[in-house]
């Protein structure tokens, strides 16, 4: 699965893969993989940048085209 919301999100706040990576504490490679959907994203991972995004976790996850955060 790829992960768009997470690259466009991040482009949109003209952030790199390195810069989020650090605010994450995890390595740039690690979050490429995330973006590409190498990787499964943690839940706390989701929690960290839904919370940072003031999304969803469902519309990082491209579930749903909402980006509205629940209550």
């Amino acid at each position: 699965m790829l992960f768009h919301q997470l690259r466009d999100m991040r482009e949109d706040k003209d952030l790199t893969q390195a810069q989020m990576a650090k605010f994450l504490q995890i390595h740039q490679t690690t979050y490429s993989d995330y973006e590409i959907g190498k990787l499964n994203v943690p839940i706390d991972v989701f929690i960290k940048l839904a919370e940072f995004y003031n999304t969803s976790i469902d519309f990082l996850a491209g579930v749903t085209d909402n980006s509205t955060r629940y209550k």
